[in-house]
C-alpha cells in the first residue's frame, strides 16, 4: 500500500480537485489508489511535485496522460505519455502541423525518422532526426514497434526544440535514465577533495554525456549524514554545461529549482537530459 510522509500544503491537491469536481479528500485517496505506484512511499512533497507538472501542462493523471514513475533511488519521476505529448504539441496555439520521413537502408531496413514541426510565427519547420542504431532497446516495445517507437521518439524530441517543453519525460527516457543510473562508473576527476578526519564526501559520477549522479560513501554509525552542499567549482561547471545543452539560463534554473546543492543537482541533470536527449546510455 501507498504511505505518505511527512507535510506538504494543500492547495495543489485542492486545485487539481477542484479541477475533476471531487472533494479534495476522495481526489487524495483516489490519486494514491489508481495514480501512484504500489509498495513504494512517497512523500507530500512528491506527490505536490507531481501535481505541480500535471497542473502546469494540464494533464490528467486519470487518463495516463502523465503518471508516475518509480524513481531509482526512491520516491517517483512524472512521466509523461505519448498520449500526453501528443495533448501538449496539439494544444499550442502557434502549431501548424507536421510530417514525417523515413530514411532506410538498401535492404528496406529502416535507419531513421526526421520529424518536421511547423510553426505559425516561423518561416522555417523544427527538424529533429532520430536513428535506429542509437534509440533501439532489448525492450519489447522496441521488439514488436520499432518504427512506431522511432517515431513517437522523434516526434517528442521536435516538440522540445519547436516549443520549449522542459522538466518532463517519456517512459522510454525514464527507462534508459534508471538503466543508465544502475551502471554508473566513478569519473576520478570529477571527485571534490578529501576531507580530514574520514568524513565521507560526495563523488560525482558519469552514467551518461548529460547525466551525473551523486554518490555519497556511507558514514560510520558515528556519524551523522551530510545536509546538501552548494556546489563546488567543478560541478558549477557541469551543471552549466548541461544548461547550454538545453538552451537554459541559469537564471532559470535558479527561479524553477532554488538553491541548487549536492541534493537537488541529480535531478536538475535528469530534467536537463530529458530536454536533449533522449538516447540510449
Amino acid at each position: 500500500m501507498n504511505a505518505i510522509v511527512t507535510t506538504e500544503p494543500r492547495s495543489v491537491m485542492l486545485a487539481m480537485a477542484e479541477r475533476y469536481g471531487m472533494d479534495h479528500k476522495a481526489f487524495e485517496s483516489t490519486l494514491m489508489a489508481t495514480v501512484m505506484p504500489a509498495d513504494v512511499q512517497v512523500s507530500r512533497e512528491q506527490v505536490a511535485a507531481f501535481l505541480l507538472v500535471a497542473k502546469q501542462y494540464e494533464l490528467n493523471p486519470f487518463t495516463r496522460e502523465i503518471f508516475a514513475f518509480p524513481a531509482k533511488r526512491g520516491g517517483i519521476q512524472p512521466i509523461v505519455s505519448v498520449d500526453g505529448w501528443m495533448k501538449l504539441i496539439n494544444a499550442q496555439p502557434q502549431f501548424d502541423g507536421m510530417t514525417f520521413v523515413d530514411q532506410r537502408s538498401e535492404s528496406g531496413e529502416l535507419e531513421s525518422v526526421t520529424c518536421k514541426i511547423y510553426r505559425k510565427d516561423r518561416a522555417h519547420p523544427v527538424e529533429v532526426t532520430e536513428y535506429m542504431r542509437e534509440c533501439k532497446r532489448g525492450t519489447e516495445p522496441w521488439k514488436q514497434w520499432p518504427a512506431r517507437m522511432l517515431r513517437h521518439k522523434a516526434t517528442i524530441q521536435a516538440a522540445r526544440y519547436a516549443f520549449g517543453f522542459s522538466g518532463i519525460m517519456e517512459p522510454d527516457e525514464a527507462e534508459r535514465m534508471a538503466d543508465a543510473q544502475a551502471h554508473s562508473a566513478p569519473v576520478t576527476e570529477m571527485m571534490p577533495k578529501a576531507k580530514p578526519r574520514g568524513k565521507p564526501q560526495a563523488a560525482a559520477v558519469e552514467t551518461h554525456p548529460d547525466v551525473v549522479v551523486l554518490d555519497v560513501a556511507p558514514a560510520p554509525e558515528s556519524v551523522e549524514p551530510k545536509a546538501p552542499q552548494p556546489l563546488n567549482d567543478s560541478l558549477r561547471r557541469i551543471l552549466a554545461e548541461r544548461a547550454r545543452a538545453a538552451s537554459v539560463s541559469m537564471e532559470d534554473i535558479d527561479r524553477q529549482y532554488g538553491e541548487v546543492t549536492t541534493g537537488n543537482l541529480q535531478q536538475i541533470l535528469a530534467d536537463l537530459r530529458a530536454m536533449t536527449q533522449g538516447d540510449a546510455a
